[in-house]
């Protein structure tokens, strides 16, 4: 809950910097601090942010200092690069609406308090006493509404300890701090893009591999079948374009409308029509973006391993895809029979591990169970991980 008016306007003393008296300032120290820290920027982002609170505390001759981080999908601080007396409290949470972080970026301007302990419970259940504290916020380059990214912050060892020297020492090296998380932020992004690529290309590269290896054993099943060329053709032109059509369900959302909406039923059609002797059966069930592309990439590699080396190899060979709902849990049964004897494979390659880790990543649980006459696998999926 957020403090009383009269509550915070007894803590908040922002107006006695103005009376108090500073110390003159030491620009040329300030300078070579600020170029040492804009190498280690270039060299090491993240190591700036704790070389920053260390040297505020160090230019205020606080007793400790901190950066708060807002996380602005639980509306809470989180604090990081502590250091002197509160260095123990490194990760600690608080909450937006009742912290003096929240009131500054509230301000956005600097604020000096005293003895916010007395309004702040979480404050001084963690036994902190703090005499002074001078805080002042960051910013990022964020839409409007988002505001601050948090607050840089030291904490005096007694009343009327900060001057507005401090509060300009202490402006400068929380707009350096802004640029350095905005660092920070960039570089983790380049990773995640460069992790997500690497992915995208063993997915590609495995993809091509499978529908290669699953057009040359249709071609051959359908030669088995066809009395003429012009039968062979027709057949195979069809379970060609099935083919396409499948795999342009097994596609990465890089944007949120990439995959439309549809229902489980249409879905295990697409992707299964490409084969013969595969029956499907089950209540349609809708399916949102995410899920629709994940569980298009599950019985996709499920369809191309039975092609490959299950049920679907052979003429004789069936397939047979059941689900129903428990309570607000869907069950899929995947079950092959007349394909040839199968065991539990000694390794796992990069298709069961990708079916694994998509199942998992909607909260759903896979099983196998390796029959003489083919593969059964069941898989429970969590009906509210469909819906996104």
């Amino acid at each position: 809950m957020a403090p009383a008016p009269h509550d915070l306007a007894d803590i908040i003393i922002t107006d006695e910097l103005a009376r108090r008296a500073s110390e003159p300032p030491d620009y040329l120290r300030e300078k070579l601090a600020f170029r040492d820290l804009a190498d280690d920027m270039a060299d090491n982002p993240k190591a700036v942010l704790p070389r920053l609170v260390r040297l505020a505390m160090e230019a205020c001759g606080a007793e400790s200092a901190g950066i708060s981080l807002l996380e602005h999908e639980v509306r809470e601080f989180r604090w990081f690069g502590l250091h002197g007396a509160l260095a123990a409290f490194e990760g600690t949470r608080t909450p937006l609406d009742y912290s003096p972080c929240g009131v500054t970026l509230q301000q956005n301007a600097p604020v000096l308090m005293k003895h916010p302990e007395t309004v702040y419970g979480w404050i001084r259940s963690a036994g902190i006493t703090i005499p002074e504290v001078l805080l002042v916020p960051l910013h990022l380059r964020r839409p409007a509404e988002d505001g601050g990214a948090g607050t840089l912050w030291v904490v005096g060892s007694e009343p009327g300890f900060f001057s507005l020297e401090h509060v300009r020492v202490l402006t400068e090296l929380a707009a350096f701090s802004s640029v350095a998380i905005r660092m920070i932020q960039a570089e983790e992004v380049v990773q995640a893009a460069l992790q997500e690529q690497e992915q995208l290309t063993r997915e590609m590269s495995h993809r091509i591999k499978n529908l290669l290896a699953i057009t040359d054993g249709m071609l051959r099943l359908t030669a088995r079948t066809a009395t003429t060329k012009e039968e062979l053709v027709a057949k195979m032109s069809g379970r060609l374009l099935a083919l396409a059509n499948a795999n342009q369900l097994v596609r990465r959302p890089f944007a949120h409308d990439t995959i439309l909406r549809v229902g489980l039923q249409q879905l295990m059609e697409t992707i299964l029509k490409p084969y013969e002797r595969v029956s499907t059966e089950g209540p349609d069930v809708a399916l949102g973006d995410h899920a629709s592309n994940s569980m298009a990439l599950v019985f996709h590699e499920l369809a191309t391993n039975a092609a490959k080396y299950g049920a679907l190899s052979r003429d004789e060979g069936q397939v047979s895809v059941g689900w129903s709902i428990h309570d607000d849990r869907l069950e899929v049964t995947w079950n092959e029979s007349g394909g040839p004897r199968v065991s539990q494979p000694e390794t796992r390659g990069f298709g069961s591990t990708l079916i694994e880790t998509t199942v998992h990543r909607h909260n759903g649980t896979i099983r196998y169970s390796w029959l003489d006459d083919g593969l059964t696998a069941v898989i429970i999926l969590p009906l509210s991980s469909l819906a996104r």
